[in-house]
């Protein structure tokens, strides 16, 4: 039979010139201009506006920055510059004891105890969204599973503050996405952060609205106005941790992290997933009798009872990691291989590549709802939907159990198919389809 192979951007026959990055889609998409010769080597240096950049294409190679010499390898300068304004200090931007000190309060709230006792938030999020949509309309499912995953992390993680789930949310946090592409390109130019462009400019106001709704939010807490919820929890072990000006800090960067990279990442997951599903309707019938039996036992726990719906997630993630790219920033002297590298250089880690490279998958590009089946000998620092090493995403069993339960119960009910929207891979910090994903939906 022969396979599906969805769309990806167009590779040249020859590397695309650096300067290349700022203009046009190569400047708004950080997966598009890639040659092909990038899809079958093990390593590439690229020196960029006086950034030596190292990128690494070899499993082996990416083992020695996340796991064997993590401790050298930290969150870079320019990542911090760019993220600083939105989650500050918080668990996906520091290093060293300050990371440490968090990532220990935070564990507990995603231990496999603690997601199963979200998984009712998950059921919960799913039906409500279900409850708006109409027999054969067409709907963007982009937006739907961006609202969505933003309920499950109001719901589990802030006590379903309703700040936290309004249109007006939604919209500045698109744009405040969005608007990192300029962003990037003034912190590479050394440029202060002064928007130029509308997009720009939404971006910068989605922030401060995201941070003010943030602060109020960890203050109703603080002073005990809302109690009970993983914030509060939070807030209490970072009061018991740092003085009080340092953890009120660090509640709002963290409530900033998790808000924003909690729902973004699963969401784009999802919308992705949809996509495929819609792409290959014959699959799509077969995970749907799959789900509706499932769901026959219980919804609250359907996501540990579809294993061919789990081969397609991990399938789904790898040919569209929600994250195509993550860095590093060296900060002493060490060897990757064969390659030198100097305090200072930025080692550049591309899930996006490394998931579609031809020496470690057979026929990459296409989807294979097979491929994650049995056993493999794959390396495992191959297939990194969640990164990898000490700093494995925290929240990895919590997205993946919320995806599952999301898609069984939304495949359980209703048909997706294709409305006639070019699908485009899109987006600098995460990827997303251009336009958002409009489908055509039809009630079981």
């Amino acid at each position: 039979m022969k396979l599906f192979v969805p769309p990806f951007p167009p590779r040249p026959t020859q590397p695309v010139a650096t300067w290349r990055g700022f203009f046009g889609e190569r400047a708004r998409t950080s997966v598009y201009g890639w040659s092909e010769r990038a899809f079958e080597i093990d390593y590439l240096k690229r020196d960029i506006l006086g950034f030596r950049v190292h990128i690494l294409l070899d499993p082996e190679l990416i083992e020695r920055v996340l796991l064997g010499n993590a401790a050298n390898y930290v969150k870079p300068d320019i990542v911090k510059h760019l993220l600083g304004p939105i989650i500050g200090q918080g668990l996906l931007t520091s290093d060293g004891q300050l990371w440490r000190d968090q990532r220990k309060i935070v564990a507990a709230s995603f231990s496999p105890a603690a997601v199963e006792a979200q998984r009712g938030m998950f059921v919960r999020a799913a039906r409500d969204s279900m409850a708006g949509w109409t027999d054969g309309e067409r709907r963007d499912m982009a937006a739907e599973a961006t609202r969505t995953t933003m309920t499950v992390i109001a719901l589990a993680l802030f006590g379903g503050d309703p700040r936290l789930i309004s249109e007006t949310a939604m919209a500045h946090i698109a744009a405040a996405i969005e608007g990192f592409s300029e962003a990037r390109m003034l912190a590479l130019l050394r440029l202060p952060q002064f928007p130029v462009t509308p997009k720009g400019r939404a971006g910068k106001r989605g922030q401060i609205f995201l941070r003010r709704t943030l602060e109020e939010v960890v203050d109703d807490r603080w002073h005990g106005r809302v109690d009970g919820d993983f914030l509060t929890g939070m807030i209490g072990a970072l009061r018991q941790r740092f003085p009080d000006g340092e953890a009120r800090a660090l509640a709002v960067d963290n409530a900033a992290t998790f808000y924003l990279a909690g729902h973004e990442t699963t969401a784009n997951a999802l919308t992705w997933s949809l996509y495929l599903l819609a792409a290959q309707p014959e699959l799509q019938e077969q995970l749907a009798a799959e789900a509706q039996a499932a769901l026959g036992e219980g919804a609250d726990d359907v996501a540990e009872r579809v294993p061919r719906l789990r081969l397609f997630l991990n399938e789904s993630m790898r040919l569209y990691p929600p994250v195509p790219r993550f860095d590093r920033q060296a900060t002493a002297a060490d060897r990757i291989g064969e390659h030198e590298v100097v305090p200072g250089d930025i080692v550049s880690i591309w899930p996006w590549m490394l998931h579609r490279h031809r020496k470690y998958w057979d026929d990459p590009d296409a989807f294979d709802i097979e491929r994650f089946a049995g056993k493999h000998s794959r390396h495992r620092f191959q297939y990194l939907p969640f990164g990898g090493g000490p700093r494995t995403c925290v929240g990895a069993q919590f997205a993946t159990a919320e995806a599952l339960t999301i898609l069984a119960i939304w495949l359980g009910e209703w048909r997706f198919a294709e409305a006639g929207h070019a699908v485009r891979p899109a987006g600098m910090v995460t990827l997303r389809p251009a336009g958002g994903l409009p489908l055509a939906l039809n009630r079981r």
